[in-house]
């Protein structure tokens, strides 16, 4: 590929500060990376041939200074790809992929360079380093085993194979997500066919229509639009329609039936992920995933899952049976399909509660909220944080900001990306930019990307949310301070790295708890117009419906977990297929079962392309954490400022380096126990 800018003018190679996304182009990334990789390289034969003796600050400081710098490159390329996603951008993007894996592997197979941690790790002052030090040693060490550094030649050789095939693969599996959301619209220009929806709803599609040079009204099967319309239209043959659109979505069904179909995708890396697990000495997948995060065993993972599904399943059956006997005896409405579920249980819900979500959606405008949320993280904290000028960004929605401690000290910075657009991953995900670590000159400051996909503003008004969009903000948020405000230096184990997967959702589920308190609503809910607060009957009626149908939502969640942990622990494609699986696995725990053509794994990305492969569980197990964790707050106080303090101190800050139940019983003074998830979610005896 011609290279078209000089080393000197090609922005990503510019690692001095934050990433100059409206100077990156596509021709900017593979010889950047080119660039980098070399660099890498040859820096990891100087460490190797320089004759003096393994240590800490010889080696592993800077092989981690090494790493973060490639990290710090491509951090903004990955971002770009899932926000501002083009043709020409995938194309570099894909084309770096076999070469970032094939470094990787390399890198991970180095005997020498293995040799050289083991020596770090035998040496007597390897006992004088810090615990973050020593932590870092140590997963390297695992992860040189991980990643097939003890193999033979020729079984190197075929987990090299398998690391850049599994990339591709990945990679092609969240694309034919995106082109195929992006490649359904329904196009209503028949005014009648909207009724049921609410005015946000119409407004929004209206816009999307207009923008698009279109007549009537735009929906689509982004998140906002999908889920306004399976609530509250009342065509119930549109209704069939954009649910069948939404569950083929990649898939052999459907109105795009085979166009962007990822079912092969999902055989081969379902077959890779075996095969690589295999040659590490695993018996499947899940066993070789495990070995990183705080559950010991599949069968530990099942037996939680199931221990859950028990307490859960006869709810939820009741709750469907209510359903059902409502729809019916209110609407006549015999043959409840699942592209009804939605649309009566919202009916339900507001003859039951008197309660609707659209109710809320004008407490919260996006700057309110926005506000609110940080009022709370000041009121827990101590901290604040404040919009800062960054001409910097990839999109004019996106804002940036900078949190402070009460000494003046920056903490971490941020950029926030709120609303769906063409070329946008669906979905919502905090990821990082920089890491925080200690250098010559001071202390690097870590920097987030928060990303979701909430409802646009409209017109002049301002965006107004969802309650749920809201608890996903919070959700989101947190995830953030876990990486921003940790105070240890050392990359490895600085912030979210290093954390295990499954206890990396503890400090993002333990944030939305504030999303339901009054005192935090006080400050996030106000009328847009008339700057009121939240009325105190309608405060009561969401709190009412909180747990509305709880016992349904948790075994979708149990379903999507199960199939996950099933799916890469021993699963068998010559026995059963994926989605005979599935069907199984529903069999089990599932009181909704989906139509024929229905293809949920063709667009499963957690599991597919977003990491979380038999790791879905992790949800439900932080949850647990996470709800036990909160209720040290309805003890003390959910403001209270000394178990704010004990919060931030004992697990925000302390990144990857001691092991998360460790840290929990330093907060909490004992083990986690189940009781409050039960009881926040309605299920307790």
């Amino acid at each position: 590929m011609t290279q078209v800018a000089s080393e000197a003018d090609n922005p990503l190679l510019d690692l001095r500060g934050l990433p100059r996304f409206t100077k990156i182009l596509p021709e900017h990334v593979e010889p950047a990376l080119d660039v980098m990789l070399a660099r890498n390289r040859e820096e990891r034969e100087r460490l190797l041939t320089s004759g003096v003796p393994f240590s800490w600050n010889s080696f592993a400081q800077p092989m981690e200074d090494m790493e973060e710098r490639l990290s710090r490159l491509w951090s903004p390329v990955s971002h770009l790809n899932a926000v501002m996603n083009s043709e020409p951008l995938r194309e570099a993007y894909n084309r770096c992929l076999p070469k970032l894996s094939d470094y990787q592997t390399e890198l991970g197979q180095d005997e020498r360079v293995y040799r050289a941690y083991k020596a770090i790790a035998a040496d007597a002052a390897f006992a004088e380093l810090t615990a973050a030090q020593r932590k870092i040693i140590e997963h390297t060490l695992r992860d040189f085993r991980l990643s097939g550094a003890e193999l033979g030649a020729a079984d190197k050789n075929r987990f090299r194979e398998i690391q850049q095939e599994l990339s591709s693969l990945t990679s092609r599996f969240e694309e034919n997500v995106l082109d195929a959301t992006n490649g359904w619209e329904l196009l209503i220009t028949d005014a009648a066919d909207l009724e049921g929806l609410p005015e946000s709803a119409r407004a929004a599609a209206r816009q999307a229509a207009v923008h698009e040079g279109k007549p009537g009204w735009k929906f689509s099967l982004h998140g906002p639009s999908y889920v306004a319309f399976m609530t509250y239209s009342d065509r119930r043959v549109l209704r069939r329609s954009m649910y069948e659109a939404y569950v083929t979505r990649a898939s052999d069904q459907g109105p795009q039936a085979g166009r962007w179909d990822n079912g092969e995708v999902i055989n081969r890396l379902l077959a890779l992920r075996a095969e690589e697990a295999r040659l590490l000495g695993y018996p499947d997948y899940a066993s070789l995933s495990l070995v990183t995060k705080m559950a010991k065993s599949v069968n530990e993972v099942l037996a939680f899952l199931s221990g859950l599904a028990e307490r859960s399943r006869p709810a939820a059956q009741r709750e469907l049976a209510e359903l059902r006997a409502f729809a019916l005896s209110e609407f006549g409405a015999t043959d409840l399909e699942v592209w009804d579920i939605p649309y009566y249980s919202e009916k339900l819900r507001q003859r039951r509660y008197d309660f609707c979500d659209e109710d809320l959606r004008p407490y919260f405008p996006v700057p309110q909220v926005i506000a609110g949320m940080f009022a709370v993280v000041n009121r827990l904290y101590g901290l604040e944080i404040r919009q800062s000028d960054n001409p910097e960004v990839w999109h004019p929605d996106v804002r940036f900001y900078e949190i402070r401690d009460m000494h003046g000290e920056v903490r971490g910075r941020f950029y926030m990306d709120l609303y769906p657009r063409p070329g946008k991953r669906g979905g919502a995900w905090m990821d990082d930019c920089i890491s925080r670590k200690r250098t010559a000159t001071g202390v690097q400051v870590p920097v987030a990307y928060l990303v979701c996909n909430f409802t646009a503003p409209v017109g002049d008004d301002p965006a107004l949310l969802t309650h749920d969009e809201v608890t996903t903000l919070f959700h989101e948020f947190g995830h953030g301070l876990h990486h921003m405000l940790t105070r240890v230096d050392y990359v490895g184990v600085s912030g979210i790295n290093g954390v295990p997967w499954d206890a990396v959702e503890l400090p993002s589920q333990f944030m939305e708890n504030w999303c339901w308190e009054r005192q935090a609503l006080d400050s996030l809910a106000r009328h847009y117009q008339t700057g009121a607060a939240l009325p105190q009957v309608l405060y009561d009626k969401m709190i009412a419906a909180r747990n509305f149908q709880s016992g349904m939502q948790m075994v979708r969640q149990l379903e999507f977990a199960m199939f996950d942990m099933r799916l890469h622990g021993g699963f068998g494609a010559a026995e059963k297929t994926v989605q005979e699986l599935l069907d199984e696995v529903r069999k089990e725990v599932a009181v909704l079962f989906p139509p024929a053509f229905s293809r949920f794994q063709n667009s499963f990305s957690h599991i597919f392309a977003g990491g979380y492969a038999a790791g879905y569980y992790s949800y439900k197990w932080a949850e647990v954490l996470s709800a036990d964790a909160f209720s040290k707050f309805e003890e003390n106080g959910i403001f209270d400022r000394q178990t704010g303090d004990d919060f931030l101190h004992s697990i925000l800050e302390q990144g990857g380096v001691y092991e998360p139940t460790e840290l929990f019983i330093r907060f909490r003074g004992r083990a986690p126990k189940i009781d409050a998830l039960l009881r926040h979610s309605g299920l307790a005896s």
